[in-house]
């Protein structure tokens, strides 16, 4: 029976240790390094949209072991007991409980199906309309743009002019081209001129503006385009979620009772 309990006691005396291994990455001065510090890493790399690839994770166990190193080393130094320490570890520690509070928030309540379809029906109907493909002459008084209309009406390219004279550095180079957009996209005085025009046409007085004098021209009318819901169905819903989560961060300031009074920004 005794040598039973003596060859059992020494089993477990290797058993023992290689298990510990199993949990952990290393042993430091004595201490152990859990493997579960590497995991916790990947997951922060893997959150912020990295991939978890077999470089990474040698990486990380390259970082855990150094940590508790340099950890040891400040605690050894006495670091741990200074005010400054403990102020950001507070810090810190409230960054993580926020981060993690949100991620919960999130995980619960993530946008169904019918939320994200209700939100793509609305910028759908908003996005819906008359594009039209303009061209535009910018230049700095009217007078100038007076002598380029004059030369349009001799026969000259519109083209041509816009990539000579034209101020618009977005633009001048394909000739004025600002490809389709609807007019209340652009400044009124513009939007409005380019609206009354008719396909081929191009406006007889210049158009001032903020940015200078134009002369626009149409070039075509469309219906405008939208993407199939499909398509944009990540975005809305990543959309609907970050709303969610800025309602319940609005909500949890206006229940919280303190006297402090945040600045017009917040």
């Amino acid at each position: 029976m005794k040598l039973k309990s003596t060859v059992l006691l020494a089993a477990l005396a290797v058993i023992l240790p290689l298990a510990a291994q199993a949990q952990n990455v290393a042993i430091v001065n004595g201490k152990p390094v859990p493997k579960a510090r590497v995991t916790t890493l990947l997951q922060q790399a893997n959150r912020s949209g990295q991939p978890v690839t077999p470089e990474m994770e040698s990486r990380a166990r390259d970082e855990v072991v150094l940590r508790e190193i340099f950890a040891q080393a400040a605690e050894k130094a006495g670091i741990p007991a200074s005010a400054d320490f403990k102020a950001q570890l507070e810090l810190l520690r409230q960054t993580v409980l926020i981060r993690e509070l949100f991620a919960d928030y999130q995980k619960k309540h993530q946008p169904s199906e019918a939320d994200a379809k209700a939100e793509y029906e609305k910028i759908k109907a908003a996005s819906s309309g008359t594009e039209y493909h303009a061209r535009h002459i910018l230049v700095e008084n009217e007078d100038e743009a007076k002598k380029l209309i004059e030369q349009l009406k001799g026969g000259a390219s519109f083209e041509e002019l816009a990539k000579k004279n034209s101020k618009d550095p977005g633009s001048a180079e394909n000739g004025g081209d600002l490809d389709f957009a609807k007019p209340e996209t652009y400044v009124p005085e513009f939007g409005q001129a380019l609206a009354a025009l008719k396909k081929g046409e191009y406006t007889q007085t210049p158009v001032k503006t903020q940015f200078g004098w134009h002369i626009i021209k149409l070039e075509d009318t469309r219906e405008a385009k939208f993407p199939a819901f499909e398509e944009v169905k990540p975005q809305i819903m990543q959309r609907l979620a970050q709303a969610s989560l800025q309602k319940y961060q609005e909500d949890l300031k206006n229940a919280a009772k303190t006297d402090y009074k945040f600045s017009a920004g917040e």
